[in-house]
């Protein structure tokens, strides 16, 4: 817990210092690229939570994964972090940033649940009914399940629309489950 707070902290120092050199956006896009690498990338998960490595050879291979693609901006964060044996929260700090980001640009993340991965014309249709009910812009969050079988499950905010035909099943077998229903036939 202590983690998600502490990175927190740092999303919001490195947002308001990004804000008054106005290279917010570019901080933003460095802030998904970490975090879509570490994400991808299990070795660099345990390289960076792993405390018997030392700190210089992290230091060094964050360097090599990042030099020439992130901003000075974000490269002192991450020297900051080192600095702090905070390392281990770098995703987590990334992360924020970017919720903290959209937040503050007004703009909604859409998690939906699908049974296959979006296509891009079913992802406008998602992104033009996301801001069509609340009127802001959206970004797309596809989460693959094969588990809801078909259909999808939309989450906006702490809005949830379940359209899966996992749901549609589970509603049936409670209807069936129900005394009351089966008299009613």
């Amino acid at each position: 817990m202590s983690g998600s707070r502490a990175a927190i902290r740092y999303a919001k120092a490195i947002l308001s210092f990004a804000l008054d050199q106005q290279k917010e956006v570019e901080v933003n896009n460095d802030m998904l690229l970490i975090a879509n690498t570490i994400n991808e990338s299990k070795d660099l998960q345990l390289l960076l939570t792993n405390p018997v490595v030392k700190t210089e050879l992290k230091k060094v291979a964050l360097k090599e994964v990042f030099a020439t693609k992130i901003s000075s901006l974000s490269q002192k964060l991450i020297d900051l972090l080192i600095d702090n044996k905070r390392l281990p929260i770098l995703n987590e700090v990334a992360k924020k940033y970017t919720v903290i980001f959209d937040s503050l640009k007004g703009i909604e993340i859409a998690k939906v649940t699908t049974a296959i991965p979006l296509t891009d014309e079913l992802n406008k249709q998602v992104l033009n009914k996301v801001k069509e009910i609340t009127g802001k812009e959206a970004t797309i969050e596809n989460i693959v399940n094969p588990d809801i079988i078909g259909g999808f499950i939309l989450r906006v905010g702490d809005v949830q629309y379940d359209a899966s035909v996992a749901n549609k099943l589970q509603v049936l077998k409670r209807q069936f489950a129900d005394e009351s229903y089966l008299a009613k036939l």
